[in-house]
């Protein structure tokens, strides 16, 4: 919208200030809006300001993308008879050079696949066949045909793009435009670098109807942004850490979200915003750092969630008073707010930026700067976003702009019709990683940041799993199942049957487990260790290291036929566990790797402190699994619960003892019966598995499933508790210096875990 209009806009607006109710009776009309082989949507039903969006099915795209209810009550573009679906294409490919392309076609639609093939002394490099996809995008990467005789690579030419500049040595440039009809998305000029790489990213040429799928963002934002947080390999693979962020000293991590609310009035859209927001930043706190955040909704002013000041005038934000201020925001106290003020959200990043500066001037140098941004509209008030984005890269880059390009990064979210596409290009930075993302609509977002996270290259952080409690129900309860530590363990014992037991990947070497699982005699050839690596893959043992101080007989004199304390065990394998999203470790207590998952940080935290996180209340959810992956609901009893709870101890089949805890000693977690809630029961099979809690997405096994009062599954593996039903845990928090003297071996050739104290 033309800077003209939308003052005009404004000026109708405020002209109806002074007649109540003559503009907000108005609608527009409901004829010749329908399309053939699709529907449309509407922001606010007929009501003047809405936004008409039209949908067509996987495939196909609407040469009218949506239409604007203006406040003269007519449409824009006005409405005529017979729109109707048509079949997507991609962007022509035969800008490929050195090469042919196959088969050559005049237009490529969905579907349609390619093939390349280079002229002798050229190599291929990219991708041989594409597919052109659903969303008007080709499959793959560019391909190149080159000799790679320069100092940088070819960059190539996108499909439906042109370029300029054929030398690429260092400081020499290539510029790139799109064809008629296109718009690209993208660096518009990249140059040669000394390193041998190139300035910016890869540029894409699109038509008006594609969208990037929330699949591609996940991929590519989660990339990027790893770049954004510093993220670098360890030096050992199999640290179970896996990767950390590493800062410079004295360095923070400053967080920029800001949300675009123009055409977001009503409270679900307001809603789903915030959810988004809460979404993002808790898979931003996967990572082992705790950032400072500023959080902002715009429209034509802006109006601050949480404010960054804070954490710089002894008033720091934990992530849970993060959440709890976007949970308390209530935009409809600010009015009737719907321009696009892109210019003033990025002017108040900047002033932010400079208190910060101005405050701790060492520290903001040493300090990363992230702003994610997400739009629905196009900017349409206010000064040109691009003057205090430019304010921006030069107070953050200052003279040194090669040195400290990575310490600020913008992405910015495209969503919905009315976006500048094009010009979205212009405000982010040109780090590497793609920084332009554009999708439909809100939904989605939720579905990216859930994917996010499990990608590959996060595999060693401990604890993490799936969560898809957003998004698809079809996909949501197979993945919430997925519990990628969980081991299955068969014993073939020297004498009697063979038995099964569970047990939890807890490094990559370690699985933790019961030591009941084993009789006297077993061996190691006889133990086999299932792992659900993506293709079950049975793994031999070295050794089972069982708790020195079990001894299942050591109170039978006492009225207690099997005396089940300190009965944990270790099994060390022969290799390493190949990590991967669906084979990692659990968290365990009093570890360093723990304190992160919990967002504990600092040289003072303390074993105490995880337990205060983890066993503070007098019920505490928790789960334990069964061999067939069914997540079971229990409640931990502790303080005064405990003591009731380990009474019916003494109703075990064979037990004469009378005191409960000569029999429950205070090495056992409690669980089982009806009160407050009633408990699942943990069945034969389940032995050995973990007793876990789920924090923020991150799984911190606290116990060991030991023994129980009763069986009364009766072959079943999903079964509730009766009133006395009573199962018991060895709690990992009693068994530290076992776990340690093996799981935290410094002189080990496997990667040990760092214990405190």
């Amino acid at each position: 919208m033309a800077q003209t209009a939308c003052w005009t806009l404004l000026t109708l607006m405020t002209v109806s200030s002074f007649a109540p109710g003559a503009l907000s009776q108005q609608t527009c009309s409901d004829k010749l809006l329908s399309i053939k082989g699709g529907h449309f949507t509407l922001s606010r039903d007929f009501e003047l300001g809405t936004l008409l969006a039209y949908k067509c099915q996987d495939g196909y795209y609407s040469p009218v993308q949506s239409r604007r209810c203006l406040f003269s009550g007519r449409w824009k573009p006005l409405p005529k008879r017979g729109l109707q679906c048509k079949k997507v294409r991609c962007p022509d490919p035969s800008v490929f050079k050195h090469g042919n392309v196959l088969p050559p076609l005049g237009r490529y639609y969905v579907n349609d696949t390619t093939t390349y093939e280079c002229f002798s002394d050229y190599k291929l490099y990219g991708s041989a066949t594409r597919v052109c996809k659903a969303n008007g995008k080709w499959s793959g990467r560019t391909p190149i045909c080159s000799r790679n005789t320069d100092h940088c690579p070819d960059p190539g030419v996108p499909a439906g793009a042109r370029r300029d500049g054929h030398i690429f040595n260092i400081g020499d440039k290539v510029t790139y435009r799109c064809e008629d009809g296109l718009m690209r998305v993208g660096s518009k000029e990249r140059t040669c670098k000394e390193s041998g790489d190139w300035t910016g990213n890869e540029p894409e040429c699109h038509f008006d109807y594609t969208f990037d799928t929330p699949g591609e963002v996940s991929e590519a934002f989660g990339s990027a942004l790893k770049n954004s947080l510093k993220q670098a390999d360890e030096e050992s693979p199999n640290q179970q850490q896996g990767k950390k962020i590493h800062l410079d000293k004295g360095g923070n991590i400053n967080i920029f979200i800001a949300i675009d609310a123009s055409d977001s009035i009503d409270k679900d859209h307001i809603q789903k915003s915030i959810d988004i927001t809460k979404n993002l930043i808790e898979k931003i706190s996967y990572y082992d750092v705790t950032p400072n955040y500023d959080i902002m909704f715009f429209a034509t002013k802006v109006t601050p969630v949480v404010d960054i000041k804070n954490y710089y005038i002894g008033n720091p934000k934990s992530l849970a008073d993060v959440i709890t201020d976007l949970d308390k925001f209530n935009f409809d106290d600010n009015g009737d707010d719907s321009g696009t003020n892109l210019g003033a959200a990025f002017t108040n990043i900047l002033e932010h930026m400079s208190f910060i500066k101005a405050r701790k001037p060492e520290q903001f140098l040493n300090s990363s700067h992230v702003i994610i941004m997400f739009t629905d509209g196009e900017s349409n008030m206010g000064q040109d976003p691009k003057r205090p984005v430019s304010q921006i890269k030069d107070f953050v880059y200052g003279n040194k702009k090669e040195q400290r390009m990575e310490k600020l990064d913008i992405y910015m979210f495209g969503l919905g019709q009315d976006v500048e596409r094009e010009l979205l290009t212009e405000y982010v930075t040109d780090n590497a990683g793609k920084h332009v993302f554009l999708m439909e609509d809100l939904d989605q977002l939720h579905q990216v940041f859930d994917e996010m996270i499990d990608e590959s290259s996060n595999v060693g952080l401990c604890g993490l799993h799936r969560d898809y409690s957003y998004g698809h129900k079809e996909t949501a309860s197979k993945y919430r199942q997925q519990q990628p530590w969980l081991a299955e363990i068969s014993v073939r014992h020297v004498e009697g049957s063979p038995s099964s037991c569970l047990g939890s990947l807890v490094t990559p070497r370690f699985i933790l487990t019961a030591a009941h699982c084993f009789k006297f005699g077993d061996t190691s050839d006889r133990i086999t260790v299932t792992i659900e690596d993506g293709k079950t893959k049975d793994h031999e043992v070295r050794i089972h290291i069982p708790h020195p101080d079990y001894n299942i007989l050591a109170k039978k004199d006492k009225g207690i036929p099997a005396f089940f304390d300190f009965d944990v065990a270790l099994i060390e394998l022969k290799e390493d566990v190949a990590i991967s999203a669906t084979a990692r470790p659990i968290c365990i207590p009093c570890t360093k790797e723990t304190s992160g998952a919990l967002k504990l940080t600092g040289a003072d935290v303390k074993c105490k402190d995880h337990e205060r996180l983890l066993l503070n209340n007098e019920y505490e959810d928790a789960y334990i699994m069964s061999p067939k992956r069914e997540k079971k609901f229990i409640k931990i009893k502790l303080g005064n619960a405990r003591d009731a709870c380990i009474e019916d101890a003494k109703k075990a089949k064979d037990m004469t003892a009378t005191d409960a805890k000569e029999i429950v000693t205070e090495n056992f977690l409690c669980t089982g019966g009806i009160a407050p809630v009633t408990d699942h029961v943990a069945c034969k099979g389940d032995s050995g598995g973990a007793l876990f809690t789920d924090k923020s997405h991150r799984t911190v096994q606290v116990g060991v499933v030991s023994w129980g009062v009763e069986d009364i599954c009766k072959g079943q593996t999903l079964v509730l508790s009766r009133e006395h039903t009573r199962d018991y845990h060895i709690n990992l928090f009693k068994v530290q210096p076992f776990l340690k003297k093996h799981l935290g071996n410094l002189t080990a050739k496997y990667a040990p875990l760092t214990f405190l104290e």
